[in-house]
Formats: C-alpha cells, sequence, structure tokens
C-alpha cells in the first residue's frame, strides 16, 4: 500500500471517527422515552378523572387528546431513532474496515522492526 493510499484511508478513518462520536440516535430515543413515560402519567390521569365524574369529564377529553399527540411524538421520534442509529452502525462498521485496512487493531504491526 503506498504512502498516498495510507494516508486518504487516515484522512477517511479521522472524519468516519468524529461522525461515529455524536449519536443522534441517543437523543431520538430519550425524547421517545420521556414522552412515553409522560403519556402514561396523563392517560393514568385522564382514566381517573373518567373513572370519578358524574358528569362530562371535559378535562379528560383534553388530557387523552394530549396523550395521543404524546404517543404520536413519542412513535415519531422512536422511528426517527432507528433511522440515526442504522447509520450510525453503518458508520461504526466501515470504521472498523479501514481500522482492519490500516492494521490498527493488530498490535504486531504498530510495533517497530
Amino acid at each position: 500500500m503506498n504512502a498516498e493510499t495510507q494516508e486518504d484511508l487516515r484522512s477517511q478513518l479521522e472524519r468516519l471517527q468524529e461522525s461515529v462520536a455524536t449519536r443522534q440516535s441517543i437523543l431520538h430515543f430519550a425524547h421517545s422515552s420521556v414522552s412515553f413515560l409522560a403519556a402514561l402519567i396523563f392517560s393514568g390521569a385522564a382514566a381517573k378523572l373518567f373513572w370519578d365524574s358524574a358528569k362530562v369529564p371535559y378535562v379528560a377529553f383534553g388530557a387523552v387528546a394530549l396523550v395521543v399527540l404524546l404517543l404520536g411524538y413519542c412513535l415519531a421520534h422512536y422511528l426517527k431513532g432507528r433511522r440515526a442509529l442504522a447509520e450510525e452502525l453503518k458508520r461504526y462498521g466501515d470504521m472498523l474496515e479501514l481500522r482492519r485496512r490500516l492494521h490498527l487493531d493488530n498490535p504486531s504491526a504498530l510495533l517497530p522492526r
């Protein structure tokens, strides 16, 4: 492998390492889980309002609408997180392949001769 190709591979490895360092999927999954927990809390409150109400519980209908919105938000961010995770795993696999091609994971190849 000539020096120019080696340098190109190393610069490509550095770019991949920088892109793998930022994980957008974690942010999406965090948004999804927090909105799901909030939907659970509001759905419990809405159920309690429906159960205890003698007349039409208008506040409970608002809570149900909020639960539906939160579940939609949860699902949207979960799907975004899965797409981002798939792309991150692909970039990580590419980075591992570059490391293998550069013999960075072989300690004996890094020793001076």
